[in-house]
């Protein structure tokens, strides 16, 4: 069942890499805080690379002063998350968090099979404004969609 409003993030560990690579789990990640989580199909593909994160990376500021936390998943290694981080000048603070494995991917009913492009099991496009672990807002695209997970919309969605 796919995520919505009034739904707690499932509790999954995830990677990222800062000085070394960590193991974060999501409750730690998301409890006691507000947070946009945005998921992308992949690193370095066309509209995530060329509009959905520059997005976020455009707008982090004013995510930050609503005092919301940014986070980006994608079902990629974390080595892939980070150098492509690097390569889109993502600002620190704006995290890039691996679901290698697709397992948060799975919990929040968002997977999507890209095996005809050689992909496998990826993230549907999307965004969840949470708030204490607990989504309130879910921005979910319909397949090759880009309206509705933008930084630009969400922002604009979010309550004040």
């Amino acid at each position: 069942m796919t995520i919505q409003a009034g739904d707690r993030i499932p509790e999954v560990t995830l990677k990222r890499i800062r000085e070394g690579m960590e193991t974060v789990d999501t409750h730690a990640l998301f409890d006691g805080r507000r947070a946009v989580l945005f998921g992308v199909p992949g690193a370095f593909t066309p509209t995530c690379s060329a509009r959905h994160l520059p997005g976020y990376v455009e707008h982090f500021a004013d995510f930050r002063h609503r005092g919301i936390d940014v986070f980006c998943m994608a079902v990629n290694d974390p080595f892939v998350m980070k150098a492509w981080g690097e390569s889109q000048h993502v600002p620190d603070g704006l995290q890039l968090l691996s679901d290698g494995n697709g397992e948060l991917t799975r919990a929040l009913g968002l997977e999507m099979d890209a095996s005809s492009s050689g992909m496998g099991l990826r993230s549907r496009r999307f965004a969840l404004y949470v708030e204490d672990g607990v989504v309130r807002q879910a921005f979910i695209e319909d397949p090759g969609q880009f309206e509705v997970s933008s930084a630009t919309y969400v922002l604009a969605h979010l309550p004040s």
